[in-house]
């Protein structure tokens, strides 16, 4: 069995970061496979209208969850300090603050999405075709949406504590239920995208407890008491600190992925469906390179916490160039195999066609979306969320959305859309490595 916590501040850099990188990173790899078989579930048994609906959900789901496990981040970056530092008093009241907090944000969560649902949807602009299919998803989605915070709050405080196998377990027990679940509710019982969204709900909710059932073990660092759970003020605003500019950062790269998506609307739904395919495939990109940035902002929340800086250098660097190359060997292969990939989620030639333009037009850049994302997990992990958030809200939101606005109005053709990706994350890939190489994020993270 996996051990209960990890301290990473001894031993080999690459050992450590890779065998803490590994479980994230096949957690990841279902995470996606139960993401994709859900499309493709969909997309077979109830036809690209269905897909087109599901596909859309990606952006606002990501902008509303997104926003609170930003912040979760910022708790295990916290967590991960205080357990590098060996201070398990702190530990105890940052894990019980944040259970508390984000207990809270995930029922009023709940609550908005189901309420707002129906306006965001016709604000979007969604093709009047699935709007009624979109609506039964996202309203099912978000009524279980503080299962899903939970899930991602439990796992979280697990892995800041080192334990990275333990939440793949869990993990893996979820995507086989959510499959088997998408296969009883939609292809046996014919239960539409809203028992898709169940299917979800249901599977996530378990692993949130059996995330719960582990950290209720006794006699650890972690142990959960309710008698515990109580907002401690200056904890709640070190994580605020940390985990505000998170959620923003995550926030509004979903707002304007929020304002693609809608864009993508107005090209039909043969361009949803596509898009949506070619989502769940890049979302194969992303395996490596979250993998890498969670494992590097724990790694370096608790060298830092440790003082040993020389370690969180060289971690640094390995974990950097180890995503960069990863995610573009990804890419390579999206390059050349993109339509077949985008065939196994639907094989109309309208929508492979315009998935094979957004694969040839993306896939090559996948190594400036990684250098982004990682050395955005580095300025986590040494407290400086700040800089990530005012990179993104600059490029990725402010930015993608001018040129997008721009060059809509200069021609109507997707492909111009699908550029708006490679130029912001080639801009911010340039800002992000001259911050990296140049600035004295390490020194401020020793003083702060």
């Amino acid at each position: 069995m996996a051990a209960k916590t990890r301290d990473l501040t001894t031993g080999s850099i690459k050992k450590v970061l890779l065998s803490f990188a590994a479980p994230l990173f096949l957690s990841q790899l279902f995470q996606q496979l139960y993401n994709s078989a859900d499309a493709l579930i969909v997309g077979n048994f109830l036809g690209k209208e269905a897909l087109a609906a599901v596909s859309s959900s990606g952006p606002l789901i990501q902008l509303f969850i997104g926003f609170f496990n930003g912040a979760a981040m910022g708790a295990g970056v916290v967590i991960s300090r205080y357990f590098g530092a060996d201070d398990r008093t702190r530990v105890r009241k940052a894990i019980h603050t944040n259970v508390l907090f984000s207990l809270i944000c995930g029922l009023f969560l709940s609550l908005v999405g189901v309420l707002l649902t129906p306006y965001i949807l016709r604000w979007m602009g969604t093709d009047p075709e699935v709007l009624p299919l979109s609506e039964s998803y996202f309203r099912w989605y978000f009524a279980g949406a503080v299962a899903i915070v939970m899930y991602n709050v439990l796992k979280g405080i697990m892995t800041a504590l080192g334990d990275s196998r333990r939440p793949l377990y869990y993990l893996i027990f979820s995507s086989v239920l959510n499959v088997l679940l998408d296969l009883l509710f939609v292809g046996v019982l014919h239960g539409g995208v809203a028992a898709a969204a169940l299917a979800t709900t249901i599977s996530q909710g378990l692993s949130a407890l059996l995330c719960l059932l582990h950290l209720l073990e006794k006699d650890q660092i972690y142990t959960l008491k309710a008698r515990e759970l109580r907002i401690d003020g200056p904890i709640l605003k070190e994580i605020v600190r940390i985990g505000l500019p998170t959620g923003v950062q995550m926030s509004v790269i979903s707002i304007a992925n929020v304002l693609v998506q809608k864009n993508i609307n107005s090209f039909g739904a043969d361009a949803m469906a596509a898009c949506g395919s070619f989502a769940k495939v890049e979302g194969f990109v992303f395996l490596p390179i979250t993998c890498f940035s969670l494992a590097l902002t724990t790694f370096i929340s608790q060298n830092l916490g440790a003082r040993k800086l020389d370690r969180v250098r060289a971690g640094s660097r390995f974990g950097l160039l180890s995503a960069v190359l990863a995610a573009e060997t990804i890419g390579v292969i999206i390059f050349f195999f993109g339509p077949q990939l985008i065939s196994l989620f639907n094989s109309d030639p309208a929508v492979l066609a315009i998935g094979q333009k957004q694969c040839r037009i993306e896939s090559l850049f996948f190594c400036m979306l990684a250098l982004s994302h990682t050395v955005a997990g580095i300025c986590r992990g040494a407290g400086k969320a700040t800089v990530p958030m005012l990179v993104m809200l600059g490029i990725w939101c402010v930015l993608r959305i001018t040129y997008i606005t721009v060059a809509m109005q200069i021609s109507h053709d997707i492909r111009l859309l699908f550029w708006a990706y490679p130029l912001t994350w080639t801009i911010s890939a340039a800002i992000f490595f001259l911050y990296y190489k140049y600035s004295h994020w390490l020194e401020i993270a020793k003083e702060a």
